[in-house]
């Protein structure tokens, strides 16, 4: 299995799909699916049955995953999408933004 180059609390733009060109912040990566929820984005409705958080239930909008080959991660320096690479200095792992050669926190 695999690491992904993306993680929660990164910033990224969708590349493909409805929501193409959104930018958002994402929320949780799932490893296993190779999927990432990302804030405000692949909104689905879903019915839900009256509970103590939604008294009156109902259908309500959230957000579903997206696989991790649509989305790119943002260049912190220009704001447009970018590839990471991996630095290691000593145990430290670093990720670069290979367009702009900055670091990625």
């Amino acid at each position: 299995m695999s690491k992904l180059h993306i993680r929660k609390g990164d910033e990224v733009i969708i590349l493909a799909g409805k929501d193409k060109g959104q930018k958002g912040k994402v929320l949780k990566a799932f490893i296993k699916e190779q999927k990432v929820l990302v804030e405000g984005v692949n909104m689905v409705s879903k019915s839900t049955k009256p509970s103590a958080q939604h008294p009156q239930g109902g259908i309500i909008k959230q957000e579903a995953p997206i696989h991790i080959s649509n989305v790119s991660l943002i260049d912190p320096k220009s704001g447009k999408a970018t590839r990471v690479s991996i630095k290691h200095e000593g145990k430290n792992v670093i990720r670069v933004a290979k367009k702009s050669g900055e670091e990625i926190k």
